[in-house]
């Protein structure tokens, strides 16, 4: 098939680019901009376009399909071209729901964990060799694409909350109609587009009523908004806790059938991520044993609690987190897991909902466990969002922290970073953004 992407430069888009592009089709896309990781990835594929901007004459009837990714406007150029000439059109939602019709279909969605808890479902199957397509959002360890297109007889989607496309503000998730859904639990996030905490939590209650009339609800019992949605319907559901588990030597041990195994992970968080893997895998007809064997090599997902500098007293994390349930889960682990050193956490601000002065103090007492903690805050990504910048003495009143130090110069944030003490202490970084062109993780 001739297959052409609008908006290929998303980290799904250029990742369903590729494994389209892999599976022998003629692959096409435009965007307006396109940053690596996905321009080196698409380059060397071969199917970067030769031109940023947006083209209508590379939409012709020569096509077979236009697929739409989530950033386009409604007015783009290509998108009206397509509807002009009636080119087969659809939402990568729509496409991944084509592909995996026939197939066993999960969908692991919530405000939080549900990449860390794709990426546990995705190990275990992979362990125990069964086959499986999948859509997640991050890249995972020996998985290759973020996107996986086959003939495997079960499909795992990551399941966004967020609108799949111009045309269609559903809930990404909403186009996958699952046999088997998790949800890891409700926080309000997204405000540009769901401005009240019911409007967001109906995206969910909606997901539930779709996913018991056909199959099977997974849900974390101890998030109450969550809990009260599930017990309003009728239908197969599991609610879930976390798995006993304890801190043992360097690592962490999770406790099943009265025996411990060592695992890689930590987190209280992470052992409710993994107790909802269990359940999905259970399902897909996976032993006992398969599952322990597999938890036990289990690797988290890249930017997710990743260590990037490691020495004899000192540890430096980089995580991904930036909704303030995330937030808080992260820093709490990073405690739970080092409680005997000096923990220094540092957060950027960069997101719609982070940036905007009526959610920010929804990250009230998120940093708290820390000993030391920093907001990196660049008034220029808000100007950038059109939004109102929010100074330093609202950012300390709203996180409800005295000492909370408020930065906005990627230079200081560098000085701050090079004189990290590396006796007894643990450094967390958290951001979904670029610390104002700092790339952090190259320095350590």
């Amino acid at each position: 098939m001739k297959i052409h992407l609008i908006a290929i430069g998303g980290a799904i888009m250029h990742n369903l680019a590729m494994e389209l592009h892999d599976n022998g089709h003629i692959v096409t896309g435009s965007d307006d901009a396109i940053y690596d990781p996905a321009l080196s990835r698409l380059a060397e594929k071969g199917i970067l376009p030769t031109e940023f901007g947006w083209h209508p004459e590379r939409v012709t009837n020569e096509l077979d399909l236009v697929i739409l990714g989530m950033h386009a406007r409604i007015d783009n150029p290509e998108l009206l071209k397509a509807q002009e000439i009636g080119v087969k059109l659809m939402s990568f939602p729509e496409f991944m729901y084509d592909h995996a019709k026939d197939k066993k279909r999960v969908v692991i969605a919530g405000s939080h964990g549900k990449t860390t808890t794709t990426s546990m479902v995705l190990h275990l199957l992979k362990s125990a060799g069964r086959e499986v397509d999948f859509l997640v959002g991050a890249q995972l360890e020996g998985f290759g694409n973020m996107v996986k297109l086959s003939d495997a007889p079960i499909a795992v989607f990551e399941g966004d909350e967020y609108t799949a496309s111009p045309l269609d503000l559903r809930p990404k998730f909403m186009h996958y109609k699952p046999d088997i859904s998790v949800i890891t639990g409700i926080a309000w996030d997204h405000v540009n587009i769901f401005d009240t905490h019911e409007k967001y939590m109906y995206q969910f209650e909606l997901l539930i009523q779709d996913t018991l009339e056909r199959g099977k609800l997974i849900y974390y019992e101890h998030d109450q908004d969550l809990a009260h949605l599930a017990n309003h319907y009728q239908g197969i559901k599991q609610a879930y806790e976390a798995f006993d588990n304890k801190v043992s030597g360097s690592g962490s041990e999770l406790i099943f059938g009265g025996h411990s195994y060592p695992v890689q992970f930590f987190g209280q968080h992470n052992f409710e991520n993994v107790k909802a893997a269990y359940y999905v895998v259970k399902e897909l007809g996976l032993s006992d044993e398969e599952f322990i064997a597999g938890v036990q090599t289990m690797p988290g997902p890249a930017r997710r609690l990743e260590v990037i500098r490691s020495l004899e007293s000192h540890t430096t994390y980089f995580d991904f987190a930036h909704a303030p349930s995330k937030v808080n889960a992260t820093v709490k682990a990073v405690r739970e897991r080092h409680p005997e050193k000096k923990l220094i956490a540092i957060l950027e601000l960069h997101t719609f909902s982070s940036l905007d002065k009526n959610f920010i103090p929804q990250y009230a007492h998120t940093l708290d466990p820390a000993d030391e903690a920093y907001i990196f805050y660049n008034p220029e990504t808000a100007k950038s969002k059109r939004m109102e910048i929010a100074e330093p003495e609202f950012l300390i009143h709203a996180f409800e922290r005295d000492d909370i130090k408020v930065i906005q110069e990627k230079d200081e944030l560098e000085q701050l970073l090079l004189n990290v003490p590396t006796k007894d202490t643990v450094l967390l970084i958290m951001t979904s953004g670029n610390f104002g062109g700092l790339d952090v993780r190259k320095m350590f």
